[in-house]
């Protein structure tokens, strides 16, 4: 393909190398190992001279592809692809600093990131700093001389706030800090991290870019010298994806387009509608002009992404009763799927914070986080409105 392809194309056409069955669609490589004709051949793939296949926690052509792919629509110079997106954030971290390190994160960030950076990297003598994610002066306040990176989410999980990419490259290049950005709610289709200056970009691509609600995967992409020190220290402590799980992924991204549009279409309506229902305190959606960082999200997406959270009055109890009476919304943990999902982050995915913790990233009991799937939005506005109606009993 030419240099001047599209990356959507790319991310369609991608595809390793043909067998002797001329096969159209990419074959499951599913093999624990590779082998060798010659020793010396072994030998230098072990010594990294060469790129030949070893072993599948190392690397596998269904992994291979879907990284091309994802570093295709990212404009990523390398990747490495691993087992869930915890697995890619802590990859990302552990690979990165050491004992006596010290990182900046965004405050509002999701519960397992938040549990992390809180409470096992502080165990390894790496310290972190969270920080309100649109305060600027608090973020400048952070930086130490052993800071060495800035971890953020935007949108962020689950309240949606949007950081400033052009800010926040610029801020992390002023003060020599790896910029790391989880990109996971937008997806490279709604905005592309390193182009404003990220050196890494984390997703969890059983989300969106799965988009089924199937498998599990991850994946960091980025600056070819971080990420190699990412593949050595998961290569050796095993958070690998299986190839299976790359060969559903690399498939996916092949229609991700075009669900993104359907996902982003139906938020947009949905949340709009709901702007307008008795029950609902407020809706938060970036692309709804209320929205509090509206102009910074008109800048760096091309949509709004298709997650929004309402507020419904009555908290937690009249939480508790909407998810109960909903028909045709999933009530799960999981987003990013072809179907419309329902949850709680006060009792689900936050619960481990405390209330205090839960407040000040704007967790409030009756916040209400719905993942829009690709089901005809009034289905979607009709179910909703009926679970209100009886959360109000």
């Amino acid at each position: 393909m030419s240099a001047k392809t599209d990356p959507i194309t790319q991310a369609i056409r991608i595809q390793t190398e043909r067998t002797q069955q001329q096969e159209h669609s990419t074959p499951l490589y599913l093999t624990s190992s590779f082998i060798f004709d010659e020793a010396e051949a072994m030998r230098a793939a072990f010594a990294d001279e060469t790129d030949d296949n070893i072993y599948s926690r190392f690397s596998n052509p269904n992994v291979d592809e879907f990284i091309a792919k994802m570093c295709a629509l990212e404009g990523a110079e390398d990747g490495f692809a691993t087992s869930t997106g915890m697995s890619a954030i802590f990859g990302s971290f552990f690979a990165l600093l050491k004992q006596g390190d010290h990182m900046i994160s965004c405050s509002s960030v999701f519960g397992s990131t938040f549990t992390l950076v809180t409470k096992y990297l502080p165990r390894y003598g790496i310290t972190c700093t969270l920080v309100p994610a649109g305060d600027e002066a608090a973020w400048e306040a952070a930086v130490q001389p052993n800071t060495k990176m800035v971890y953020l989410e935007t949108p962020t999980n689950p309240q949606l706030e949007i950081l400033d990419l052009e800010w926040a490259g610029k801020f992390s290049k002023k003060h020599n800090l790896i910029l790391n950005v989880d990109n996971c709610f937008a997806t490279p289709l709604l905005q592309k991290p390193i182009e404003y200056g990220a050196d890494l970009v984390v997703h969890s691509a059983t989300k969106w870019i799965d988009g089924q609600g199937r498998v599990l995967g991850g994946i960091v992409v980025g600056r070819a010298d971080l990420i190699k020190e990412i593949y050595l220290f998961c290569r050796n402590t095993g958070p690998a994806l299986a190839p299976f799980n790359a060969w559903v992924l690399s498939k996916s991204l092949e229609t991700l387009d075009v669900r993104m549009t359907r996902h982003c279409e139906n938020a947009l309506k949905v949340a709009e509608t709901l702007q307008n229902n008795p029950r609902v305190s407020s809706v938060k959606y970036p692309f709804l002009v209320g929205h509090p960082q509206y102009a910074i999200a008109k800048k760096q997406m091309k949509m709004g992404g298709g997650v929004f959270c309402m507020e419904i009055k009555g908290g937690l109890e009249a939480g508790r009763k909407f998810l109960d009476a909903l028909q045709m919304l999933s009530v799960t943990a999981n987003l990013g799927d072809t179907r419309s999902i329902a949850s709680h982050p006060a009792s689900t995915t936050h619960s481990r914070l405390t209330d205090a913790e839960r407040l000040s990233v704007g967790i409030t009991p009756g916040l209400i986080r719905i993942s829009t799937g690709l089901e005809k939005a009034e289905d979607i506005i009709a179910d909703i409105t009926q679970a209100l109606e009886k959360s109000a009993g």
